[in-house]
């Protein structure tokens, strides 16, 4: 019997969020045409829509978008939560040496582009956007690196989807620390004590996705209530889900925890009890997965890329976006990896070199999901949140054509001759 090969988990990944972003192009393009159409006003009424949902005696009153942004989207934190946990437990970011290329590439990327917009708008009303051009769209540029095929090597795939992990995690941070109103102690402590609960729980090899999901819940709605951004909720359920593998399969092979790869491995060709296998994390991550591809992230493209040219202006918002996105993150993300390797610190992949590293620094850029996200926190004004995505919308455009044809052009470096 012929045996078909199977893919391995980075390439479904790969091949995943390729996809993802032609239909996060498809929705933000859709979006885009709506807002400058004759039915505008049926976009925005449908993007204004009320939705309630009551339970015990309680009712939630959100706008459509409302839902998306806040709700929805804690699902795709959480999802951002368990890749980040499970690169430093046991991925590409728990090797210092490793990971040292990824995290100094993502700090430049970060620092940089905020700097360079911070210095275009000081003393300016849209100062309080550095935050918009520091984060990298993981779908979007692993999707135009797909487009150049088997040109890329897998090392340069790898070292962007860490770097933009990386990136994640700082978003996180940012957008918990300098992105939040004014704080709820009540509800911040009932927040506090249900992370305890989902925190004990995993201590106690409580494994039931079930009891995570139900603490999670109620997780969102105290984080909610207390002035923290909703999708914060999502990142600090990711740290509670349990990572460890305890099943039978594990004391047949009488695998230890560091012995990942063969673990794997058994796993592959055990796909009967893979189910069973599987940690919790593991099954939480491919369970959301789909539902964080193929909706959760379109609909978010849908409801917030939608930008009427009419009356939006090319102010000094959208120069700073556009200067941090284009600009900024390759010279960071570059600037910062030359330096890691010229000390010391790091080294590049196995089969890169520098003009293609140059070129994933330009597919950096691609900001798109998160920018959009941070956008909407930190602008009221809708003349500054009109500027504001329509320099995430130009930046991540020039962003993608530059870094493709860069990379279209570049040559990987040639492998030795081999000596008779």
């Amino acid at each position: 019997m012929s045996h078909v090969p199977t893919l391995s988990p980075f390439a479904r990944f790969v091949k995943s969020q390729a996809f993802a972003g032609l239909l996060l192009f498809a929705s933000a393009l859709l979006a885009f045409a709506l807002a400058n159409s004759p039915w505008r006003a049926s976009y925005e009424a449908l993007q204004h829509a009320h939705l309630s949902v009551s339970l015990a005696g309680h009712t939630l009153d959100l706008t459509l978008a409302h839902w998306v942004n806040d709700f929805f989207m804690a699902v795709f934190f959480l999802l951002v939560g368990l890749e980040i946990k499970r690169e430093l437990l046991m991925g590409e970011l728990n090797n210092p040496r490793r990971a040292a290329l990824a995290v100094a590439a993502a700090v430049g990327g970060m620092l940089v582009p905020a700097a360079l917009y911070a210095l275009l708008n000081r003393g300016g009303p849209g100062a309080g956007g550095w935050g918009i051009p520091m984060a990298t769209d993981v779908a979007f540029a692993l999707g135009v690196l797909a487009l150049l095929g088997s040109r890329i090597p897998t090392g340069l795939k790898i070292f962007l989807t860490a770097l933009a992990i990386v990136d994640d995690l700082g978003a996180v941070l940012v957008i918990a620390l300098f992105y939040t109103s004014e704080l709820n102690l009540g509800a911040l402590g009932l927040a506090g004590v249900v992370w305890l609960l989902a925190l004990g729980a995993a201590r106690l090899g409580v494994r039931r996705l079930g009891i995570y999901g139900i603490l999670g819940l109620f997780l969102w709605y105290f984080i909610w209530r207390s002035g923290l951004h909703a999708t914060i909720a999502g990142v600090l359920l990711a740290l509670a889900v349990p990572l460890r593998r305890v099943t039978p399969l594990t004391q047949q092979f009488r695998l230890q925890e560091s012995d990942s790869e063969l673990l794997d491995a058994a796993l592959r060709d055990a796909e009967d009890v893979l189910e069973l296998a599987q940690s919790p994390l593991h099954r939480l991550e491919y369970l959301l997965h789909p539902y964080v591809t193929y909706a959760v992230l379109p609909l978010f493209a849908f409801m917030n890329a939608g930008v009427a040219l009419t009356g939006a202006g090319l102010g000094r918002v959208t120069l700073g976006v556009v200067a941090g996105l284009v600009l900024g993150k390759p010279l960071g993300v570059l600037g910062a990896s030359w330096l890691a390797v010229r000390f010391g610190l790091a080294h590049l992949p196995e089969g890169v070199n520098w003009p293609l590293m140059s070129g994933v620094g330009l597919l950096t850029g691609i900001g798109f999901t998160v920018s959009l996200f941070v956008t909407n926190l930190a602008f009221a004004d809708a003349a500054l949140l009109s500027e504001a995505k329509l320099g995430v919308l130009a930046g991540t455009l020039v962003s993608a054509v530059l870094g493709f044809v860069w990379l279209l052009r570049a040559r990987p470096p040639e492998a030795p001759l081999a000596q008779d």
